[in-house]
């Protein structure tokens, strides 16, 4: 008699998440969530931003840690289900694949005043060098505050909400923004680049001219108010400023102030611009400090145009800091 041929449950299918940063590199994977649940995250791996060597140093170090944790979960990387890329930008194109033209990893982009890196890289290949090794794998790559955006809109602090944005205090300052429903991107998915956007012509440390970005412009929110930069500017790390604020320094306060004077300008300027209803903050420079950040910059919101400003929710991300490797995989598709 004919034996029916036993049923065999395959393996779930696993899916890759990259989160470039200034600071940092990180690959995780993760099978998908059920019931609408975030993805469950099996193994990550990290390693600091590599800013020195070949040009494509940085797409090299993506390839190397993606092999790394798909050795520690013993699968191959041709048969991931996709892999999503969440890199901070600006992004440029060349011959129609991403290159990634970040002041904090390009050193070439100050010119002659010099960035904070030594290399004299102006961008970077990500997009082409990783497809190449992917070898038809499904690859999205996104600005990682549209990244996180969407994985704040899909299981965090945004769900349901139409006009939101999503921004990023850490090393640098970047925005993903949400209007009537519709995440934006931009000609080459540079919307919420407002973290270059300017907001006041300060002048530095010990009587300093305002401080270099990396980009280039002296007087953008990121050169005054991103962790970066805040050692030449004021003196002292992101880490040691806050530590001593919260510690009730009254010179530290002071600065911080300042910082979120800077700060809540730019997110007044995306409210009025943008009718936003409700914003998530994520990033290490607020995570870390939320406690002490959050009343500052609802405040300060609060301060300006009551008719576009009464009524917005400033939250924090409601992933916390697992965002960024969220915001790398809820650029794939959950199934």
């Amino acid at each position: 008699m004919h034996q029916p041929t036993p049923r065999t449950t395959a393996a779930p299918r696993l899916y890759a998440g990259v989160d470039i940063g200034g600071t940092k590199v990180a690959v995780c994977l993760a099978r998908a969530g059920e019931g609408g649940d975030p993805p469950a995250i099996l193994t990550r791996v990290a390693a600091p931003t590599v800013k020195s060597g070949p040009v494509d140093a940085l797409a090299q170090q993506v390839l190397a840690l993606l092999q790394q944790a798909c050795a520690e979960q013993q699968v191959q990387r041709a048969d991931l289900a996709g892999v999503g890329v969440s890199s901070c930008g600006p992004f440029v194109r060349r011959a129609g694949a991403i290159e990634v033209a970040n002041p904090n990893i390009c050193g070439g982009l100050a010119g002659s005043g010099g960035g904070p890196q030594s290399n004299d890289w102006t961008q970077v290949p990500l997009q082409a060098p990783l497809a190449q090794a992917l070898a038809g794998v499904p690859l999205r790559i996104a600005n990682d505050a549209v990244a996180a955006l969407e994985a704040e809109r899909r299981w965090g602090a945004l769900g349901g909400v139409q006009d939101c944005a999503y921004v990023t205090w850490s090393t640098g300052v970047g925005v993903g923004l949400c209007v009537d429903g519709r995440v934006l991107a931009g000609k080459n998915g540079n919307a919420g680049h407002a973290g270059h956007s300017f907001v006041g012509d300060v002048p530095g440390h010990m009587g300093a001219a305002a401080p270099l970005c990396g980009c280039g412009n002296r007087g953008d929110v990121e050169s005054l108010a991103g962790g970066g930069s805040l050692a030449d500017w004021l003196g002292q790390d992101a880490p040691t400023l806050l530590a001593a604020a919260q510690q009730g320094d009254p010179e530290a306060l002071a600065r911080v102030q300042l910082l979120c004077t800077l700060m809540g300008r730019l997110l007044y300027n995306l409210v009025a611009t943008l009718d936003l209803a409700r914003i998530s903050l994520g990033g290490s420079v607020f995570l870390h400090h939320q406690a002490l950040l959050l009343p500052l910059l609802r405040r300060e919101l609060a301060r300006h145009f009551a008719a576009l400003t009464r009524g917005v929710e400033l939250v924090p991300a409601g992933l916390g800091h697992d965002v960024g490797d969220y915001a790398a995989l809820a650029l794939l598709p959950s199934r």
